[in-house]
């Protein structure tokens, strides 16, 4: 029988993510893929596991899930209230779940989108070379109680390991780098919105972040007569009535807004996972700094393996405690060692 997860309850808008679809822009297809990639490589590092394979993305609320056979599992992204048979999970963590057991995810308690990692990937059909949920485009559907999905072959065993993740879940500043229209803006506009202080609208999805702020509207001169062309997520958009929107990976690959900048693929995450409350400011920076904020950062996930610890755990709360080598080696109560 194929390893399965099972769906008992599910959020809604619990997906299947990977990295996404690159280079189909110019098919009319943005890259999608997991909203926090960052979290992506976090839960592929805990289990030992290529970063392509695909996970559950959870926006703010998770579910109800078994297992069909015993599989590894690894928890990133915003926090969410996780339980193991009424256990407490940690997050940022590996855990075992044994088939029958039942693990409950409930509400974020930051941030907003959390992971799910399985041992050996989620091993749907694959659409254009992904198996990313693709909402906008009609790619994939949310998943509904009942949904069962593969898994794919798991060949290692480790489990109870965890990480420090990358801080993006507080807001703060986040650099964006000057797009062709950011001239079209007065420089004391542009001054004014790196000085403004901006919380995201709970309205915001997959495709992009609506920014909420206090003052006057943001405008560019002539921005009636913009001309519709090529956009990327971490674009700033400047739509009609002066409101700022950050473009994020299901956004459309056209538009006629003018963008104040482009905030550099490091820092995306924080816009992403920005909750309710958490103030985002702007910075604009240099192209050259943001390559080399963008190298920094990919080092970064690079060097996530390596940054893996064992969890200290409470042995009373360790249901699988008879797995763990508790102690290594021979010792004589009747030796003199010393």
């Amino acid at each position: 029988m194929t390893r399965a997860l099972i769906m008992h309850r599910a959020g809604p808008q619990v997906t299947v993510q990977d990295r996404g679809r690159p280079g189909l822009l110019g098919q009319g297809l943005s890259q999608g893929g997991a909203a926090d990639p960052v979290a992506l490589a976090e839960g592929a590092a805990l289990l030992r596991q290529p970063v392509t394979h695909a996970a559950l993305e959870m926006a703010g609320m998770g579910g109800s899930f078994e297992v069909t056979h015993e599989t590894r599992i690894a928890l990133t992204g915003a926090p969410m209230q996780a339980s193991l048979d009424g256990q407490t999970l940690a997050w940022n963590a590996s855990h075992l779940l044994r088939a029958g057991q039942r693990l409950e995810i409930g509400a974020a308690t930051r941030g907003i989108y959390g992971y799910l990692h399985l041992g050996g990937g989620i091993a749907t059909e694959e659409v254009l070379g992904a198996r990313a949920a693709h909402l906008a485009a009609g790619i994939g559907r949310a998943l509904r109680p009942g949904d069962r999905l593969p898994l794919g072959d798991d060949m290692r065993a480790e489990v109870g390991l965890t990480l420090d993740p990358e801080p993006r879940l507080a807001g703060g500043t986040v650099r964006i780098t000057r797009s062709m229209q950011t001239g079209l803006f007065a420089p004391e506009m542009l001054d004014r919105f790196q000085a403004t202080a901006f919380r995201r609208d709970a309205r915001g999805n997959r495709m992009g972040a609506r920014l909420e702020f206090e003052g006057d509207p943001f405008a560019a001169s002539g921005q009636l007569s913009i001309l519709s062309e090529v956009i990327v997520p971490g674009d700033i958009q400047m739509t009609g009535d002066g409101t700022p929107f950050v473009l994020l990976g299901e956004c459309q690959t056209t538009g006629g807004y003018p963008r104040i900048g482009t905030v550099i693929p490091a820092d995306l995450p924080r816009v992403v996972q920005a909750g309710p409350g958490v103030t985002l400011r702007f910075q604009v920076i240099d192209l050259d700094a943001g390559l080399e904020a963008h190298r920094r950062h990919v080092a970064g996930l690079a060097k996530l393996p390596a940054t893996i610890r064992p969890l200290l755990r409470d042995p009373a709360q360790m249901q699988d405690l008879l797995s763990y080598q508790l102690i290594s080696g021979a010792i004589s109560a009747h030796d003199d060692h010393l």
